[in-house]
Parts: C-alpha cells; sequence; structure tokens
C-alpha cells in the first residue's frame, strides 16, 4: 500500500491549529487536531491498536494545516489516522453507503420519486436515524431522475482519441457525483457559462472523486477511485487540457489529497494536480481578460458568501467573490465564519449532528440577521446544510453568474 510521506516532526506543539479548529471550540470530545494528530501520532505504533479514539471527531476541515505556522500537514495526519482506526473496527453499514453517492443513485434509482417523497418526511427519517444512525435533522439530497452525463450526452467523451482536433480552447469538466446525479442543473449551467466563454467543454470519462470514502476513514476504496480518475484524466492533463470543476471538493482532491493523502505521487497524478482547476478559479485567473470584457446584466438581492472550507485550502483567494461583485444591483458580503459545519458527510451522522449545527450556527445567524436574499457557496454539502437551517436559497455562485450573463 503506497503511504504518503508527512512528518509531525516540524510540530512544536503552539496549539494554533487548536485555537482554529471550529469542532474543538464546540466540543470536548475533540481534543484538538495537535492532540489528536502530530501528538498522538508518536504514541502510534504499527503493530499496536490505535491509543486514543477522538480523531474520528475531526471533520476534516483542514484549517489546521492552513493556519500551522511550521507547516505541518496537521490535517493530513488527522484523516490518516481516522483511516487507520476505521481499518481496526468494522465500518457501519451507514459510513459505507453515503461514502458512495454514486452507488446510492443506482440503488435508488428505480424508485427515485418515490424516495424523493418520502426521505425527506420525519417518519423515515426516523426509521433512518434508528436503523442506520443518519440524523433525522440532517439534510438529505434529492436523487435527479435523468443525470447530467444524459442531459449532456453529445459533448461526453470516451477517451482522449475522442476530442476533436484543432481546438485548443478545449475543457474537460469534472462534474463529480453531486452535478451529474443530485444538480444536474448546476453542470448544465457551467458548461453553458463555459461556452460562453468560448470553451469547448467535453465531459471526459470519470467517477466519484473519493473524498466520501477518504472522509469516512475508508482510504483502501478511496485510493482506487483514486486510481482510476487519475488514467482516466491523465491522456488529457498531459495533451494541455485543463480539468475544471464546479464542486471544490472534488478539484481539492484532484489537486490535492490524490498526492498529499491517498500517496499516489507519480507522474500522472502530478499531471493531473497541475491541470485542475476550480471553475472560478479558472475563469478568474485564466480567463480574466474574458470577465473583464463580459456584459453583466443587473441582479438585484443581497447575498451572504461562503467560501468553504475546501475552496480556502486551494489558495486561491475567493476569485468567485470578486466576479460576483462586478454584477450590477447585486450587494455581496463575505462570511464571517470559517466552515458552515456540514463537512461533506459529518453532518449527516446522529453523534456528530449537533456538533456540525453549532459549528456553523455563526454562519447561521449572520445570514439571518443581515436578512439576505440568498446564501452563496461553492460546496453542494455546504448548501443543503444552509438551507435546511436558515430557510434561506443557498445557490452556487455560478447561478447568479448564469442569471446574469446566460
Amino acid at each position: 500500500m503506497i503511504q504518503p510521506a508527512i512528518s509531525n516532526t516540524l510540530c512544536l506543539k503552539c496549539d494554533i491549529c487548536t485555537a482554529a479548529c471550529p469542532v474543538a471550540a464546540v466540543t470536548d470530545r475533540f481534543p484538538g487536531p495537535k492532540a489528536a494528530g502530530p501528538q498522538a501520532e508518536r504514541f502510534r505504533h504499527p503493530r499496536f491498536p490505535m491509543p486514543d479514539r477522538s480523531v474520528d471527531y475531526c471533520s476534516g476541515c483542514g484549517t489546521c494545516s492552513q493556519v500551522c505556522p511550521h507547516g505541518v500537514h496537521v490535517a493530513e495526519i488527522n484523516i490518516l489516522a481516522k483511516g487507520r482506526l476505521a481499518s481496526e473496527r468494522k465500518s457501519a453499514l451507514r459510513d459505507q453507503l453515503i461514502s458512495r453517492p454514486e452507488a446510492l443513485w443506482r440503488l435508488m434509482l428505480p424508485v427515485a420519486h418515490i424516495a424523493n417523497l418520502t426521505l425527506h418526511r420525519q417518519p423515515a427519517r426516523w426509521v433512518l436515524e434508528r436503523a442506520l444512525g443518519l440524523s433525522r435533522h440532517a439534510p438529505l439530497p434529492t436523487f435527479a431522475s435523468r443525470p447530467l452525463r444524459k442531459r449532456l450526452y453529445d459533448r461526453c467523451i470516451r477517451s482522449f482519441g475522442d476530442v476533436r482536433s484543432g481546438n485548443d480552447q478545449t475543457v474537460a469538466y469534472f462534474h463529480g457525483c453531486s452535478s451529474n446525479y443530485y444538480e444536474p442543473e448546476i453542470g448544465e449551467k457551467a458548461v453553458a457559462l463555459l461556452e460562453q466563454f468560448g470553451m469547448n467543454v467535453i465531459l471526459p470519462p470519470q467517477i466519484c472523486c473519493g473524498l466520501p470514502l477518504q472522509s469516512n476513514g475508508l482510504l483502501v476504496a478511496a485510493r482506487r477511485y483514486a486510481e482510476t480518475n487519475i488514467k482516466m484524466l491523465a491522456p488529457f492533463a498531459k495533451e494541455g487540457i485543463p480539468i475544471v470543476g464546479s464542486s471544490t471538493s472534488c478539484t481539492l482532491m484532484l489537486k490535492h489529497d490524490y498526492i498529499n493523502i491517498l500517496g499516489m505521487d507519480d507522474e500522472n497524478a502530478r499531471t493531473v494536480a497541475n491541470s485542475t482547476y476550480d471553475l472560478f478559479e479558472f475563469f478568474y485567473y485564466r480567463m480574466r481578460d474574458d470577465i473583464t470584457r463580459a456584459s453583466f446584466n443587473p441582479v438585484a438581492g443581497k447575498a451572504l458568501y461562503h467560501p468553504p472550507c475546501q475552496l480556502r485550502s486551494h489558495g486561491v483567494g475567493v476569485p468567485a467573490l470578486d466576479i460576483i461583485r462586478r454584477i450590477p444591483g447585486l450587494s455581496p458580503h463575505l462570511s464571517e465564519s470559517d466552515c458552515c459545519g456540514m463537512a461533506g458527510t459529518y453532518g449527516m451522522k446522529r453523534e456528530k449532528y449537533q456538533i456540525a449545527f453549532d459549528v456553523g450556527k455563526t454562519l447561521f445567524e449572520q445570514a439571518q440577521q443581515m436578512a439576505v436574499d440568498f446564501v452563496l457557496s461553492d460546496s453542494e454539502a455546504c448548501r443543503w446544510w444552509i438551507t435546511k437551517h436558515t430557510d434561506i436559497p443557498a445557490l452556487h455562485p455560478l447561478e447568479i453568474v448564469y442569471q446574469s450573463i446566460g
């Protein structure tokens, strides 16, 4: 098994990571990233059981790695420790199911309409909580009856050999599970915007990025997903075709986690990582002249923009906010919260739901006190979580740009 080279020897126990940790701030169940990560790592012998299970309460937001003044990969150490913990005990059926959104959609497709009606009602939610440990208060996504790849079948490419030659404006759209199976309208608008700016958009072969598996400690399966995606995407990346995604967590997996957490550090993985862009990162840094020349139509409204934890880990700033500020009539404000609390599948779990809610409480209160018309966020899980707890529509920033330009 390939293991990434992550060292904890630079940790000076300064506790800056713990001071910044949104989870440690609201619960005693998690002692903080330093204690659960670099400090505890010194006591984790490979031939002995894990001495402390508190690392399971790490949400994987990545804040600790971002703030460490010594460059210690604290979040990565914790995620690997969660993986070892999961390997030492039998993973719950709940974790196996929510870690495979693609398989879950295929399972529910024959009864998607009934499932969408039933699973969002309290009787079914009580059953799911009792039987699987899924919090009855957490949001669940809606199953799409027709996925994005069926809607945009003419843009789907089986291999690099099917790409039309002679077009240096081709981009490969990595839609991820969310835009394919749960929010295909987001994928359609992302493709439409790219084409509006003259891009030839293709949908390369791809599977789930593997983040839900990684977040639940199922690292062996996550590596298999990573290997498959790298094998399918590398031919496009090697030919200079940018890989652009609208789910900031998916693009972070391709850019960072495959190499730095899952240990897929080879030429193909690095080529894919260096060729991957989050959607607004691509607009802002690769298409700035087009954005500057674009004519934005007015969109009236007061908005709160919440950059997800995964976007912060990209290290590209907040390009979506810079772009939506160009829209006349729109009054966007930046969230004061570092994390919404959802953390992918973290907030769905019965034992972690209240922690996740408490982490996001400041964000919910800010949105409600400001009386915004909608919240904007680049992460699908964040949007579902924010809407659930504020009753305020949460949109992807591309939806507002599409409304203004498209």
